[in-house]
C-alpha cells in the first residue's frame, strides 16, 4: 500500500520548477522539472522549430538529450541544428541517433545522464500506453518530452492520445504558434515560434483554437 499524505504535507513539498522568463513564462508559467510533456501538431506548422527553441531554453536548467528516432543525424537534422545555432549549447545537449527506447532508458539510469529527454517521435518509439507508463515510472526523476504527429487536431493513434491526456504539459502547435493545453499555463498561454509565419496564418488577432 502506498503512503498517504496530509494536505499540509503535500502543500509543504518543495517542487523544483523551471523559472522561465519572458515569452516562455508568459506561455507556460513555471512548469515542474520532472514528469511528461507532450507536443503535437501537423507538418508545416513550426513544430520542429518550436522543439529546437524549447531545447535551447531548457539547456539553461539541465542537460538535454534528443532522441532523433525519425531523422537520426540526417542532413535535415543538421540544418535544424545550424538554423537555431545549437552549437552554442553543445556542452548541454546530446543527439541520439535513432536509439531504441530500451537503450535510451538504460542510458537514463547512468550517472550524469540527461535530466531532460526528448523523444521524436512517439509514433517511431513503438511504445504503447502500458510501456509508456513503465518508462515514466522508471524515470520519474526525469522530464520526458514526447513529440507526436497529428491526425487533424488530435495526436495520431490511440496510444498517443492517451499519453497526451496523461501529460502535465500539453503543447499544440499550429500556425507557427505553440499553445499551452496542459496544467501549466502562463499569462498568454501561447508562444510565437516565428513572428511572420504566425502573423500570416492568424492575422492580427491570435486566438487559441477552441476545438483542440
Amino acid at each position: 500500500m502506498g503512503r498517504a499524505y496530509s494536505v499540509n504535507q503535500v502543500l509543504q513539498m518543495n517542487k523544483k520548477t523551471f523559472p522561465f522568463e519572458g515569452d516562455w513564462h508568459a506561455a507556460f508559467g513555471e512548469p515542474e522539472r520532472v514528469g511528461v510533456w507532450f507536443i503535437w501538431g501537423n507538418s508545416g506548422n513550426g513544430k520542429s522549430s518550436f522543439v529546437m527553441q524549447l531545447c535551447k531554453e531548457l539547456t539553461k536548467y539541465g542537460k538535454v538529450g534528443y532522441n532523433s528516432l525519425e531523422e537520426g543525424t540526417a542532413l535535415t537534422m543538421q540544418a535544424s541544428l545550424e538554423r537555431f545555432q545549437m552549437q552554442e549549447v553543445s556542452r548541454r545537449m546530446i543527439i541520439l541517433n535513432c536509439e531504441p527506447i530500451n537503450e535510451m532508458s538504460e542510458r537514463l539510469t547512468k550517472r550524469k545522464s540527461p535530466d531532460i529527454m526528448v523523444i521524436d517521435s512517439f509514433q517511431y518509439s513503438q511504445l504503447n500506453y502500458r510501456s509508456y507508463l513503465q518508462l515514466k515510472q522508471k524515470h520519474k526523476n526525469k522530464l520526458l518530452i514526447f513529440i507526436s504527429h497529428a491526425d487533424g487536431k488530435q495526436p495520431s493513434g490511440r496510444s498517443a492520445k492517451s499519453v497526451m491526456y496523461d501529460a502535465t504539459l500539453k503543447v499544440w502547435v499550429e500556425g507557427y504558434t505553440a499553445f499551452s493545453k496542459g496544467r501549466f499555463i502562463g499569462e498568454t498561454g501561447k508562444y510565437v515560434i516565428w513572428d511572420k509565419g504566425s502573423y500570416i496564418y492568424w492575422g492580427v488577432q491570435e486566438e487559441s483554437p477552441e476545438s483542440v
